[in-house]
């Protein structure tokens, strides 16, 4: 099979959890002023990442945890049980990813947790019916180093007899400088709690049975290694939040660079966050993509069909940082100075226009998801043929574009320096997505 590759990519216990780790953020509630001050609104953003990620970690530890659980008695009850904790560690995750474009920092960090579409013959057993069995592209793609002890990589034999934290990040992660090859993260994570989704476009998410993790009673091969890839993804996606997380702390990097630079600089950050996200990235390469193609392994979460809840948490991260917002996981709500306020006061038209085109766009989203809900999977509604389907995700993109230039008019009003957002060949050109 042949990629078209893109550009990279609950419950009262974690509540609790969220609420007691020292690693989250202080809480401060600001009132909205006509007279804000820019660099209120820059803190109280770098505060709400702080929450965000604080909340991402918390959220991987319990993920972490229930892979414990998994390896040390594997079932259905303990597998089902893991994967429902990937999904809780997605929603705040996806929430951060607006502090992606413009945060050059998060922005080179981002591919160690996110990267997607990801070849997964390089990490597991696949389907070579549907996968194929081989790649001119990336002599990786079906290297299955849970099946063995040393692989080939540039020529060299690499031993990955012993599966580590280490051996994922610094060796298989984009080896071969291949970006296909995506050996940590959310994404490498889910492919080994699922399995490949074999289904097309049809109904039905990955089948991995718990048995690939019973050594007794092992199906797929290999069940001790994959329990050691599992627990050594898992490690190592809690270790890379904290590490965001101590970027935003009040002595961080990410925090000084925008506390530091001129106020203007850090509003052009987040409006550039804003519209990136926005516009290419989700609108563009997570989206229009897999449209265009009707090509289910073009959605973003394509082995646990948990696409529709990773988009809709996007919006919402986009809309919560225009208005400076962010309800956590304990339920808390943080609201402060923000760049709504700012763009009220230069032109109130457009503050209007641009928060309505952000409600606009989490409705369509969650039109989306209430399509999903009466049992139609985010693939099945971008299928060749399912003109319902087809229309309710592009509806979700046109509102993604036509917000995207309600984001351009606020830069405009507060007259900060244009802001030229991160495009897609899906959106821009899109008779290249066919070549």
């Amino acid at each position: 099979m042949t990629k078209i590759m893109s550009r990279v990519r609950l419950s009262g216990r974690l509540a609790a959890i969220a609420a007691s780790t020292a690693l989250t953020a202080a809480i401060f509630v600001l009132p909205a002023r006509a007279d804000t001050d820019p660099k209120a609104v820059i803190a109280n953003y770098a505060d709400i990442a702080l929450a965000k990620y604080g909340d991402s970690l918390a959220s991987a530890k319990l993920l972490d945890q229930a892979v414990d659980a998994l390896i040390a008695k594997p079932s259905a009850d303990t597998l089902n049980a893991a994967r429902a904790a990937w999904k809780a560690a997605r929603q705040p995750y996806q929430q951060t990813e607006v502090y992606r474009f413009g945060n050059a920092i998060v922005d080179d960090w981002e591919g160690r947790v996110n990267s997607w579409p990801l070849d997964e013959g390089l990490i597991d057993y696949v389907d070579a019916g549907k996968y194929g069995a081989e790649s001119d592209e990336n002599p990786l793609y079906t290297a299955n180093v849970i099946a063995n002890t040393s692989i080939e990589i540039n020529g060299q034999k690499v031993d990955t007899s012993n599966i580590t934290p280490e051996l994922l990040s610094k060796t298989l992660q984009e080896a071969g400088d291949i970006e296909a090859n995506v050996a940590t993260g959310y994404h490498a994570i889910e492919f080994l709690l699922w399995g490949q989704d074999l289904h097309g476009s049809g109904p039905g998410a990955g089948e991995r049975p718990y048995t690939d993790y019973d050594t007794a009673n092992c199906t797929g091969g290999h069940c001790d290694r994959r329990a050691q890839y599992l627990k050594a993804a898992a490690d190592l996606l809690v270790s890379d939040l904290e590490e965001m997380v101590g970027n935003w702390k009040a002595d961080g990097a990410a925090r000084e660079a925008l506390m530091q630079g001129e106020a203007n600089a850090g509003l052009s950050t987040i409006l550039t966050g804003m519209g990136s996200l926005s516009y290419g990235e989700l609108a563009g390469e997570r989206m229009k993509l897999g449209l265009l193609l009707h090509d289910p392994e073009e959605e973003h979460d394509c082995f646990s069909d948990n696409t529709h809840n990773s988009h809709l948490n996007d919006a919402i991260g986009i809309r919560d940082a225009y208005h400076g917002h962010y309800k956590r996981l304990d339920g808390t709500v943080m609201d402060g100075p923000s760049v709504s306020d700012l763009v009220k006061a230069a032109d109130p038209a457009i503050d209007a226009e641009l928060s309505a085109k952000l409600d606009a766009t989490v409705e369509k989203m969650k039109a989306i998801k209430k399509r999903v809900e009466a049992g139609e999977a985010y693939d099945q509604q971008i299928g060749e043929g399912n003109a319902e389907g087809n229309a309710t995700v592009q509806a979700a993109i046109d509102a993604l574009i036509d917000q995207t230039k309600s984001i351009e008019r606020a830069v405009s009003a507060l007259k900060l320096d244009a802001i030229a957002f991160e495009g897609s060949d899906s959106l821009d050109s899109p008779d290249k997505v066919f070549q």
